[in-house]
């Protein structure tokens, strides 16, 4: 097997951020048997090794990768039948948005609501993706990885993957696994998962709403807050949500909701918005919180800024730096703090890059 691999690859257009430095080297994997190969030269090299999907969740520093960058290209969809239920195994270099699809044009309920996400199928169990009420970890049967300290093969179960709220263990080790393939639980004739507020109250004409409908229905309220990558949007170069909702125990979720009213910015307890989280937890909204703490939607500093249609969107408007963002990111990180008491985390992975200011 010849690899074909090339210095100094630019990183920048591989990512919806458009931003980072290049790649030492870097080589586009199309099958399994390239991605392991591709593992082996680096290490041999005493080289790190990235892969990297869709680039819709990675923030890549202005000095790029000092390694090997592995640009994911698998491809293969299989869908199989038993026991009443549909399963589903994609490829890693599949497309998202256009396995969801498929998904819903076959009747098919369990990713329905997260339609319009960029990046590929390989992510999706690494963020534990998740959006509208739904997330990855609900549907997945298992993750087939390969380990990268001893090249074999696994199929991992949902209870080895250790996820938790836009968490995982490949989050948390990240040069311990390469997802190979996801293989999902799907459910046929199924109605669409209707947990999220905003979700179900546009669809709440509908009396028997269907996969179609919810998917129709992201799809929409995604292009409102320029979720969704349009070439003519002017938000379009961004991770989508750059913080996390801060999961909190209920005292301190207390606490934030008495400052926030304290501090005037809502009237009263139940005007922060609020959900039930895990192990009963409180989840705050990042985005409400960034907005009260004074950070505007369509803030700009030169050539990076806040989403116009979403608060929780950094973006970049062409020209600017990986450092610049970031720099902004911890200003909007200390105001909430500062105001609310409560520290946002990033929610894309830094690559090249450190979230702490003395670091870069």
């Amino acid at each position: 097997m010849t690899l074909d691999i090339r210095r100094d690859e630019p990183l920048a257009p591989l990512t919806t951020l458009e931003l980072g430095g290049p790649a030492r080297h870097y080589v586009e994997a199309r099958d399994d048997a390239e991605i392991g190969e591709a593992l082996r030269w680096a290490e041999a090299l005493g080289l790190p090794a990235l892969l990297l999907g869709g680039g819709s969740n990675v923030v890549i520093g202005d000095g790029g990768f000092p390694g090997l960058v592995v640009h994911v290209a698998t491809r293969g969809l299989r869908f199989e039948a038993a026991r009443g239920e549909a399963a589903v195994t994609a490829a890693a270099g599949e497309p998202w948005d256009a396995l969801v699809a498929e998904t819903v044009a076959r009747n098919l309920a369990g990713l329905e609501c997260l339609s319009g996400i960029p990046g590929l199928v390989g992510a999706t169990p690494i963020q534990n993706v998740g959006a509208y009420g739904q997330e990855v970890a609900d549907t997945i049967r298992s993750v087939r990885v390969l380990e990268r300290a001893t090249g074999q093969v696994r199929e991992l179960a949902p209870s080895e993957c250790e996820f938790g709220y836009r968490d995982s263990t490949f989050k948390r080790h990240p040069e311990q696994f390469a997802v190979l393939a996801v293989t999902f639980a799907l459910r046929p004739g199924g109605a669409p998962a209707l947990r999220y507020r905003e979700l179900s109250e546009a669809l709440a004409g509908a009396p028997a709403p269907t996969v179609a409908d919810a998917r129709r229905t992201v799809l929409a309220l995604r292009r409102r807050k320029s979720m969704v990558i349009a070439p003519d949007d002017p938000n379009r170069r961004s991770v989508g949500s750059f913080f996390t909702n801060p999961v909190l125990p209920p005292a301190e979720a207390n606490e934030v909701i008495a400052r926030a009213v304290a501090s005037g910015a809502a009237a009263g307890p139940g005007d922060v918005p609020r959900w039930e989280g895990p192990n009963g937890a409180v989840k705050l909204s990042a985005g409400w919180l960034v907005e009260r703490a004074g950070i505007p939607r369509g803030f700009r500093r030169e050539a990076v800024g806040v989403s116009s249609a979403h608060a929780l969107a950094l973006v970049h408007h062409g020209g600017g730096t990986t450092a610049a963002l970031l720099e902004l990111a911890r200003e909007i990180q200390g105001a909430v703090r500062e105001r609310f008491g409560v520290s946002l985390s990033p929610e894309p992975t830094l690559i090249g890059a450190s979230w702490s200011a003395s670091e870069n």
